[in-house]
């Protein structure tokens, strides 16, 4: 029997798609860009500043993503919902998917999850973010336009209580070349800590989204990450956005034959 629907018909789609006939060769997207929570599953048993905080969502990255993808005229792929319900970057097996304990802060709503509840969350939002994401670049494709895949992300400056010195890391897993140049480039400008592969590192048991949209499919790609303190308001997302929207199209040419 299939599972119920977890999304009411006056509920946002989970997936929110710009610019689809984007010029850029550039494709971002943005797994943690949202912080809602279905309603059949009320708070997950969290307080509004829990839900609020990084635990549920990357702070700061849908704006910068937005702006982005104005500044490239790039299409860019957004998912709506928390990663708390289901995080679009783990596969769905992982533990980290379907998270009882984040940080250290427990969410009763994901105790103990059954088979079918687990089902009916990656059915509702997990699946239809991704099927997006792979029919975009097979158009793309289809069309010989080539693909740059690029995995917008955020991270909270303080850590289980230690700080993160880095303003920002580019991550990889089987081909760096793209990230080194932008981390060379990014170094460059003068006023950045740059990290490579921390404080997180892509890998295939871990990740989604590069390993399977871009590394399965050949695609250039890099996956960025942005601390979450400068891109807290308008003024560190638009600033962020034309930095990257100058520095991208340069790691791009560079890297070219």
């Amino acid at each position: 029997m299939a599972p119920l629907p977890l999304l009411a018909p006056d509920e946002p789609a989970p997936v929110h798609v710009l610019r689809p006939a984007g010029r850029s060769d550039f494709l971002l997207t943005a797994d943690h860009a949202g912080r809602r929570i279905p309603r059949a599953l009320g708070t997950l048993g969290l307080p509004p500043r829990e839900r609020a905080r990084h635990i549920a969502w990357d702070i700061g990255i849908a704006g910068v993503t937005r702006r982005l993808a104005a500044a490239l005229d790039a299409p860019a792929v957004l998912q709506r919902y928390s990663r708390l319900v289901i995080d679009c970057n783990r596969p769905p097996h992982a533990p980290g998917a379907f998270p009882e304990i984040s940080e250290a802060t427990k969410v009763p709503g994901n105790v103990a999850l059954s088979p079918a509840e687990k089902e009916r969350r990656r059915r509702a939002l997990f699946d239809p973010y991704h099927a997006t994401i792979t029919e975009m670049i097979a158009r793309r494709r289809a069309e010989g336009k080539p693909t740059i895949y690029i995995a917008m992300h955020s991270f909270t400056p303080f850590f289980r209580g230690e700080w993160r010195p880095m303003h920002c890391a580019v991550l990889y897993n089987l081909n760096p070349r793209l990230s080194h140049i932008l981390a060379r480039l990014l170094l460059a400008e003068g006023d950045l800590v740059v990290a490579e592969n921390a404080p997180y590192r892509v890998t295939d048991e871990t990740d989604y989204g590069v390993p399977v949209h871009a590394e399965a499919a050949d695609l250039d790609y890099l996956e960025l990450e942005i601390r979450q303190d400068l891109i807290a308001d308008a003024a560190g997302e638009a600033a962020w956005a034309e930095r990257l929207a100058r520095l991208l199209p340069t790691a791009l040419a560079e890297k070219a034959p």
